[in-house]
């Protein structure tokens, strides 16, 4: 199986579950043929977990679901939401599982930050006090999503996060987001990298051209946004972008870090078709391989 040079993590690779990997006898093939040990499922459902497991492979992470309702105004609707994840982490921690992804998206995404934290801290604390017995956790994505409005893709948010919800909470490192935003992930990293327990293998390019030309905040008056991007950067597989993967994955084997490395494709120059997709995975990897 394939492991990355620095720290030797195990490498997978995260599932959307759409066109060929639909298929999940067909992605679990490609992951066997190709050194995966993990995959990353958006779904909890106990036959794709069982597949997963007795084909000898890893789940990496399992999607929560209802992630805009944990982080509801309505507080019966946070409670509900909070109490179908609590089973769903149930179900899949006899498969061994352990990490639950999500982002904290709130629902009213207009509504005001200070308003969202309380928000998220009450409806994903109810949820991790009840699962942290289980040795399960929740792994936030900073990803800014809508309206950059999610909580939890910055410093300051993770760190009062973490102070509220020091139980069953914990971060997906993803250091495309914080590039993205103009945050130094080595740094990031010499704060948080105790708090991490699950790594997307997914890097940002900042072009520097398109960067004078028009800024990082408005949309292009000329040009189209890059796929998987804005107009000046755009996601991309390790190795393509900026981030520093040896340093990175040093500082996660100095902190202990015994997760997995999945790589999530979103860049341009892969994505569209099942034979550049695989392409990318496999791209992906043999950089990582000698991180």
């Amino acid at each position: 199986m394939a492991t990355t040079r620095t720290g030797h993590f195990p490498i997978g690779f995260r599932s959307l579950g759409r066109g060929w990997q639909q298929n999940l006898a067909d992605a679990i093939a490609f992951a066997h043929a190709n050194g995966f040990e993990c995959i990353d499922v958006r779904s909890g459902a106990a036959e794709e977990l069982a597949k997963i497991r007795d084909s000898g492979l890893h789940v990496g992470t399992v999607d929560l679901v209802h992630w805009p309702e944990l982080a509801s105004a309505d507080a019966g609707e946070r409670k509900a939401a909070a109490q179908e994840n609590i089973e769903l982490v149930r179900g899949a921690v006899s498969f061994g599982v352990t990490s639950f992804f999500a982002v904290a998206i709130p629902k009213d995404t207009g509504a005001l930050r200070g308003d969202n934290f309380s928000r998220v801290v009450d409806g994903y604390g109810e949820l991790c006090e009840a699962i942290a017995p289980l040795g399960a956790r929740v792994v936030l994505e900073g990803w800014p999503g809508p309206n950059n409005s999610v909580i939890g893709c910055t410093p300051a948010d993770y760190r009062a996060l973490l102070s509220e919800v020091p139980n069953g909470l914990g971060i997906n490192f993803d250091p495309s987001h914080l590039i993205r935003m103009g945050i130094d992930p080595v740094r990031f990293l010499e704060e948080f990298a105790s708090k991490v327990f699950h790594v997307h293998g997914k890097d940002t390019e900042i072009l520097e051209d398109e960067l004078y030309e028009h800024g990082n905040l408005q949309s292009a008056t000329f040009v189209t946004q890059h796929g998987f991007g804005g107009s000046s950067w755009r996601y991309t597989i390790p190795g393509h972008g900026r981030a520093r993967w040896g340093k990175l994955l040093s500082q996660l084997a100095a902190a202990g870090y015994k997760g997995f490395v999945s790589i999530e494709l979103e860049d341009e120059q892969f994505n569209g078709s099942e034979t550049g997709e695989k392409l990318g995975f496999i791209a992906g990897r043999s950089f990582l391989e000698y991180a």
